[in-house]
C-alpha cells in the first residue's frame, strides 16, 4: 500500500516522498488510519518494523487539523525510554513534518536544560521527551500538559526494564483526561499490560510480526568459541569479512569499553556508547557511526535500543543476552525497512543455556558455523542442528561436565 492511499495530506506526502519512502510498512498500513480516526492504539511492533513514522505521520495531519490559536501550546506528547531514542524520534518529526507550520523541541536529560527551556518558552506543538527530564521541568512550573491532545507512549516494555514505570505513572496523571493515547511496546509482560489498560480507552490493537520471530531478511550464525577468544574472533571477522559497518553488543559498560578499546589497538576504527557515557560522548560516537568516521559502534542494551541506522549490514552478539527477546531486538537493528541483513552471535560454555532459550522463543533453528580459527573443539565435531546440541549441552539431567567435552553418565563421550 502506498502513502498516498492513506489519505495523507498534501506537506506530508511531499516530505515522505523527499525522504524515499513509497510503500507504508505493515505497521504503517494499520495504524495510520486508526490513529486519523483520532482512535486509541495498543500497538505490538518488533522493532524495524517502522513504527515511529507509524505514530508520527498521523500526529502531524491531526494537528495540522486544527490550527493552533494564539500562543503555541504542547498539544502531542511522545514519551520514550531514552535519549538516544528521543533524538531519532524527533528527527523522524522534523522530516515529515518539513512543509507544515507545527514545531517540536526534544528534551533529555543527562545535558543543561536552558536551550530546552528555552524552546518550550518560545511554544512548541510537539513535545518529545525522556521521563526525568520531562518530570523535572514540570515540577519546576516550565511544562504545561493541560492542552495535551495526543499522547504517545513509546518502548513501555523497555520503560520498565530501565525502571521508569513509576515515572510513566506519575506523567500520565499530570494528562488531561480527554486525549487520544498511542501505546506501543514490542512485548507485553503483565505490569505493560496493567499500564495499557488503565490509559487505553476501547483502543484498537495492532500487531505486527510477533517480538518472538526475527526478520526472515536477517542471515543468523552461531559461533562457538570460549570466552578468552571471543575478542580474537571479533577482530578476525571483521577483517575476513571485509565488515564496514557493524554494530556490537555486550553485556557490560566495562565490556563495551574493552572491546572497543582493543579494536582501536588493531586498527579497526570503534567506540562505546552506554549510560555511563556523557550525552555528548554518545551523541558523538552515534554521530561517527551514522557518518562512516567509525566500522564498530560497541553498545549495551539500554543505550543501544531506538538506534536506527540507515544500510547497517552486521550485528554481532559478542555476549548472547540472558532475555531471548532482546536477541530479536538486537538483530532487529539490522534488515530495517525491507533491507538485508547478517547477525553472528558468539556463545561461550556459560551461554548456551541462554541460546537454548533463544532458540526456543524464536521457534527456528541457528547454524553453527563449524570452521573458524577459535573453534573450541579443535577436532571431532560432530554437525547437529542447533536444537538438538543446545537441548543436550544445556540439560540438566543425564550430562555432567567434562572439559571440553560432555559425558553422558553411560555411553559414549559426545562432542558438541
Amino acid at each position: 500500500m502506498t502513502f498516498e492511499q492513506l489519505g495523507l495530506i498534501t506537506p506530508l506526502l511531499q516530505a515522505i516522498k523527499t525522504a524515499g519512502y513509497t510503500t507504508a510498512t505493515a505497521i504503517q498500513q494499520e495504524a495510520i488510519p486508526v490513529a486519523l480516526q483520532e482512535k486509541d492504539i495498543l500497538g505490538c511492533a518488533q522493532t524495524g518494523t517502522g513504527k515511529t513514522a507509524a505514530f508520527a505521520i498521523p500526529i502531524l495531519q491531526l494537528l495540522s487539523r486544527e490550527k493552533a490559536k494564539g500562543p503555541r501550546h504542547i498539544r502531542a506528547l511522545v514519551l520514550t525510554p531514552t535519549r538516544e531514542l528521543a533524538v531519532q524520534i524527533g528527527e523522524s518529526f522534523t522530516a515529515y513534518g518539513r512543509h507544515t507550520a507545527l514545531k517540536q523541541q526534544v528534551i533529555f536529560g543527562g545535558v543543561p536544560q536552558h536551550t530546552q527551556v528555552n524552546a518550550i518558552r518560545e511554544g512548541v506543538d510537539i513535545l518529545v521527551a525522556t521521563p526525568g527530564r520531562l518530570l523535572d521541568l514540570v515540577q519546576q512550573g516550565h511544562i504545561q500538559l493541560s492542552q495535551l491532545k495526543l499522547f504517545v507512549l513509546d518502548e513501555a516494555d523497555r520503560m520498565l526494564d530501565m525502571g521508569f514505570i513509576n515515572d510513566v505513572k506519575k506523567i500520565t496523571r499530570l494528562l488531561p483526561l480527554q486525549k487520544q493515547t498511542l501505546f506501543f511496546s514490542a512485548t507485553m509482560p503483565p505490569p505493560i499490560q496493567e499500564l495499557a489498560n488503565s490509559l487505553l480507552r476501547q483502543p484498537v490493537k495492532i500487531e505486527v510480526t510477533p517480538a518472538s520471530s526475527t526478520v526472515e531478511k536477517i542471515d543468523q550464525l552461531m559461533y562457538m568459541v570460549d570466552k578468552k577468544d571471543k575478542q580474537s574472533l571479533l577482530t578476525h571477522l571483521i577483517r575476513e569479512k571485509k565488515i564496514d559497518r557493524s554494530l556490537v553488543f555486550t553485556r557490560t559498560k566495562h565490556g563495551a569499553d574493552r572491546i572497543a578499546k582493543k579494536l582501536n589497538r588493531e586498527g579497526i576504527s570503534a567506540d562505546a556508547i552506554h549510560g555511563d557515557k556523557a550525552q555528548n560522548a554518545r551523541q558523538r560516537a552515534l554521530l561517527n557511526f551514522k557518518t562512516g568516521k567509525l566500522a564498530v559502534l560497541v553498545a549495551t542494551d539500554i543505550a543501544a535500543r531506538g538506534i536506527d541506522i540507515d544500510d547497517l549490514t552486521h550485528v554481532i552478539n559478542f555476549d548472547l543476552p540472558n532475555i531471548p527477546e532482546t536477541y530479536v531486538h538486537r538483530i532487529g537493528r539490522t534488515g530495517r525497512a525491507g533491507a538485508s541483513g547478517i547477525a553472528f552471535s558468539f556463545c561461550d560454555q556459560e551461554e548456551r543455556a541462554f541460546l537454548k532459550d533463544i532458540v526456543k522463543v524464536i521457534a527456528q533453528t541457528i547454524p553453527v558455523q563449524e570452521q573458524h580459527p577459535f573453534k573450541p573443539i579443535p577436532s571431532q565435531q560432530v554437525t547437529k542442528p542447533v536444537m538438538q546440541v543446545i537441548n543436550k549441552a544445556a540439560s540438566n539431567t543425564g550430562y555432567r561436565h567434562k572439559a571440553p567435552q560432555f559425558q553422558r553418565r553411560r555411553g559414549p563421550l559426545v562432542n558438541i
